[in-house]
């Protein structure tokens, strides 16, 4: 017995007539009633009694008209949970951050995006640190991770999008000498303290930059685990900070920023997911953020 068998079963249930269920069915009368008789032969009783002008259920037949309307309704809601999910319409995405993704405006538009056209679906978001998305994404802990370039996003297992470059911005201290400046050089920075977000790790790309621009390692004073202690760092006067243009828009008492003259030191922001995903959600989002940068 399978689903073809108990909609024959329930057509015929309804038309109280043979020949007009097979018209509804769009199959001809004796395969319908071939169908039927192979039911009933497994039921191992009759579901109908025939007369010349037709057909009416047994109390057998009765009992499984109500298993068998429950049945096809459990089976069209399973299809279509399932097609939902497939689509993306359901599910759940868990998005890993770090700040500029934020400041530049670029996650919450996708995540906006996202649930105007997947309301339904179920967003986890979480601010991570770059250097341990690539590895949450890996073991499962993580969907979809938004993080400047780095060396452990270039995994075999992964696949790393750039969805925003900007060049880059001097946060100080108002009280700092180079504030009077309407814009710097490299040259300018040259013995100056900086600040970074992670010297050696996530900032990787900008320290190994400066060092063949400036012909010497930069000087880092600090290196701190998060945008806002970068620049609460800068505006405390505890050294420079190079920053991505849109944290520019971040507003601390005592802290301005002044455009780099330095366009090789661009900052970029990656988009980062399991090559193999077969989420429907994950993929549904990783589509959106796609369009939305333009990639």
């Amino acid at each position: 017995m399978d689903l073809r068998h108990l909609r024959y079963f329930l057509a015929v249930a309804e038309e109280g007539h043979f020949g007009r269920a097979a018209q509804r069915l769009h199959i001809v009368q004796p395969a319908l009633s071939m169908q039927i008789k192979a039911l009933e032969e497994e039921l191992g009783g009759p579901l109908f009694v025939r007369t010349s002008r037709k057909v009416e259920l047994t109390d057998a037949g009765r009992l499984l008209q109500v298993e068998a309307q429950r049945t096809l309704e459990q089976a069209d809601h399973a299809r279509l949970t399932v097609q939902r999910s497939i689509r993306g319409e359901t599910g759940q995405v868990r998005v890993g951050f770090a700040g500029n993704a934020v400041f530049s405006g670029k996650l919450t538009n996708d995540l906006r995006a996202f649930r105007r056209t997947y309301p339904d679906a179920e967003l986890v978001v979480n601010e991570v640190a770059p250097l341990l998305q690539a590895e949450a994404i890996l073991t499962g802990q993580l969907d979809v991770g938004y993080t400047p370039d780095h060396h452990k996003i270039h995994d075999a297992a992964l696949m790393a999008e750039q969805i925003g470059v900007w060049h880059r911005q001097v946060a100080m201290a108002d009280d700092h000498p180079l504030a009077a400046r309407a814009s710097l050089t490299i040259d300018m920075l040259a013995e100056q303290p900086l600040i970074f977000y992670d010297a050696h790790g996530t900032d990787e790309s900008l320290y190994t930059a400066l060092t063949e621009i400036m012909g010497h390692a930069p000087r880092i004073a600090h290196c701190t685990a998060s945008t806002l202690s970068v620049l609460a760092l800068a505006a405390a006067g505890q050294g420079l900070a190079l920053v991505p243009d849109p944290l520019q828009h971040v507003n601390i008492p005592g802290l301005v920023y002044r455009p780099l003259d330095a366009p090789e030191l661009s900052a970029n922001l990656m988009l980062i997911s399991r090559q193999q995903e077969n989420k429907g959600a994950v993929q549904a989002f990783l589509q959106i953020a796609r369009e939305n940068a333009g990639v």
